[in-house]
């Protein structure tokens, strides 16, 4: 008869036997891109859409040109400006035909570490969220099969799409291009992920001020999670006029993105530590976390110095500037 120390340990080998396999597994359905910027986790990519030079050329070619929206006036880049942090400068988006989009759109920089995609979250790989803004009616507006034939149209194109798939133009092609070259959009390497990798000396005082204050103060942490600034969950902050579930964002260059929330409602970064430190409009539904925090003067200067010069990257990706990587004649 087994002794009562033996059987926890039979227990805990056969858990720790399990959990190996379980990430064994896992690591072998999945890439990974782990040549990133410090501070970042590894980017998981597809077993199905692995990334090659071929391909992330394609895609950022694709990204930037217009002849994926119907009338041939918008593109990816439209609404996610390299220029302005991958996003745009205005609260909301318009699409073919000066039509009106109803959210700002996010930024797409570290967008290959999120979880879900769309403010809502309804995406769960880049590669499902990039074929949607094509065929949305207010934004370009494209019916995928006459995407399809307009680009096999273009030899170049024919090309490329053989280059990197060794096949012809498909739609499910068009969105592993635009996903595996959105993939390679990372930026990190701030201050803030320097003195979290032992560099002591790397966020200055009001930096370290202001990075107490957003982990604790704010709690700001409590959704913004360290390292990956996200907790990859949705909660009702109380922007809008309806109560909606909104995806918590990563944090990092927040200065190149004004204005902010999901419907652009907030002009500056000032008007967002002021937001939250009233606890955000009160209504029904709204995330419990979400009360007034009293922050003094001094507490939110810091605050907003974290934010703005803590959080920011020692490079970022402009577009122009990939390697190896020329925009098309006819890109905006």
């Amino acid at each position: 008869m087994s002794s009562p120390r033996v059987l926890p340990m039979i227990l805990r080998t056969l858990i720790l036997f399990f959990l190996l396999l379980t990430l064994q597994r896992s690591a072998a359905a999945d890439d990974f891109l782990a040549d990133v910027p410090l501070g970042l986790d590894w980017v998981r990519v597809p077993p199905d859409n692995p990334i090659t030079p071929d391909k992330v050329e394609l895609g950022r070619r694709l990204f930037f040109d217009p002849q994926l929206s119907r009338d041939r006036s918008i593109s990816c880049s439209s609404c996610h400006d390299p220029e302005h942090g991958w996003s745009i400068a205005t609260p909301l988006a318009l699409g073919v035909a000066g039509r009106l989009g109803e959210r700002n759109p996010p930024s797409i920089i570290n967008t290959g570490l999120q979880h879900s995609l769309f403010w809502d979250g309804r995406a769960k790989t880049l590669e499902d969220q990039a074929l949607e803004p094509i065929q949305n009616r207010v934004e370009m507006d494209m019916d995928l099969m006459d995407l399809e034939k307009r680009l096999a149209a273009d030899s170049t194109y024919a090309a490329q799409f053989q280059a990197a798939f060794a096949g012809p133009v498909t739609a499910q092609r068009i969105a592993q291009a635009i996903a595996a070259f959105e993939r390679t959009l990372l930026a990190a390497e701030t201050p803030y992920d320097l003195f979290r990798n032992g560099r002591a000396t790397a966020m200055d005082d009001q930096m370290s001020r202001g990075s107490s204050v957003f982990f604790s103060r704010a709690n700001c942490g409590d959704c913004h999670i360290a390292k990956v600034l996200t907790d990859h969950q949705l909660h009702d902050t109380g922007i809008g006029a309806e109560p909606q579930r909104i995806r918590t964002p990563m944090l990092r260059d927040l200065e190149r993105t004004a204005p902010y929330m999901h419907d652009g409602s907030i002009a500056t970064l000032k008007d967002v530590v002021e937001y939250y430190d009233r606890g955000g409009n009160q209504r029904a539904g709204l995330d419990v976390r979400m009360r007034p925090l009293k922050l003094t003067r001094e507490e939110k200067a810091d605050l907003l110095y974290f934010l703005r010069a803590g959080l920011r990257s020692r490079t970022y990706p402009n577009g122009e500037s990939a390697p190896g990587i020329d925009l098309p004649p006819n890109s905006p």
